[in-house]
């Protein structure tokens, strides 16, 4: 089992009186740190036009992590496909590992915010269609030679060489919880990123479709799956909630505003306590004990995105955090 962390968002919650560039300088230190502490990746994530700066840009920031970094897998988990030019998209995203010297993965998805793609001028009926128009130009810039592709949503000749190429060949992974999206990964994608909400006997059977598709339609190639899900490490199951509950139901209030389109001033205690019970939190131990379920229910091959970034929760407890989990849980899942 690979293990990695994330996701950073850069959010500036309404207690807390750093500067975005501070923010962002934290986002850094917590880079170095994961890639001193061993771990496998660091991840960021992209919404657009939140006052509370949730991260936008995600191509410059991963620019940024990659030259602080060394040898972590470098990735968005999740870029959101249909907004983007997807000619530039190669460009941007082909530099990004040629700084990382080859550490890139790229997570995309379809998106669902009505407000982004209204601000974007972009009809979210075509998002499937644009997600995978998106995934063949990446594919046919990255190759040797022209782009050997008509792209649906880009005027531009097909033997055009994009430039630069990337520095390894980039693994494409999709997102999604829906039966057609996890199939639309098996089929276009390198890899799946399961979403927390999904309990794991879900991801166990989503994973076990992605297997049947690939092996039924004689899709060679290596597939990884990724499992995304919000934790913490401390040295007590109480301390260790205490340390990450604001942050978390911070980001979560704002993700139901998010998908839901309208104010969200609390979460439910009803939903609190949902969300409590999907987090992974407490001793190393106790982590790896519930880590370990994972494991035994998908196989050893899968990589663990363990959320450990939480708006507002402070630089130093998520960096050790983060110690924590490369020196006492790491271990114990290779």
């Amino acid at each position: 089992m690979q293990l990695g962390t994330g996701l950073f968002t850069c959010q500036q919650r309404p207690d807390d009186d750093r500067s975005m560039s501070e923010i962002y300088d934290e986002m850094l230190e917590l880079g170095r740190v994961i890639d001193d502490a061993g771990l496998d990746s660091a991840w960021v994530s992209e919404h657009h036009f939140l006052d509370d700066g949730y991260m936008s840009g995600i191509s410059p920031a991963l620019g940024a992590l990659a030259a602080v970094t060394d040898d972590i897998e470098l990735g968005p988990c999740i870029a959101l496909a249909p907004l983007y030019d997807s000619v530039r998209f190669a460009e941007d995203v082909a530099t990004i590992d040629q700084i990382a010297d080859g550490r890139t993965t790229l997570g995309l998805s379809i998106g669902s915010n009505v407000d982004e793609f209204d601000a974007f001028g972009i009809s979210k009926d075509e998002r499937v269609d644009r997600l995978t128009d998106t995934v063949n130009v990446l594919r046919g810039a990255w190759s040797e030679g022209p782009l050997d592709y008509e792209p649906d949503f880009h005027e531009i000749p097909a033997d055009v060489d994009v430039t630069p190429k990337p520095a390894h060949d980039v693994p494409i992974m999709l997102g999604g919880a829906a039966k057609p999206a996890v199939r639309r990964a098996a089929r276009i994608g390198d890899a799946w990123c399961a979403p927390s909400a999904i309990s794991l006997e879900g991801v166990r059977k989503r994973k076990e479709d992605i297997e049947n598709v690939r092996e039924h339609e004689d899709i060679d190639g290596d597939f990884q799956v990724y499992v995304l899900q919000h934790g913490f490490v401390g040295d007590s199951r109480e301390e260790a909630w205490e340390a990450m509950r604001d942050g978390y139901f911070y980001i979560q209030r704002r993700y139901e505003e998010i998908f839901s389109g309208e104010s969200v001033d609390e979460l439910s205690d009803e939903r609190k306590q949902e969300l409590k019970e999907q987090a992974i939190f407490g001793t190393p131990e106790q982590v790896v004990d519930e880590l370990e379920t994972y494991r035994e229910a998908l196989g050893d091959d899968i990589h663990f995105i363990f959320r450990t970034y939480h708006p507002g929760a402070g630089t130093e407890e998520m960096a050790e955090c983060i110690r924590r989990l490369g020196d006492e849980v790491r271990p114990e899942l290779v």
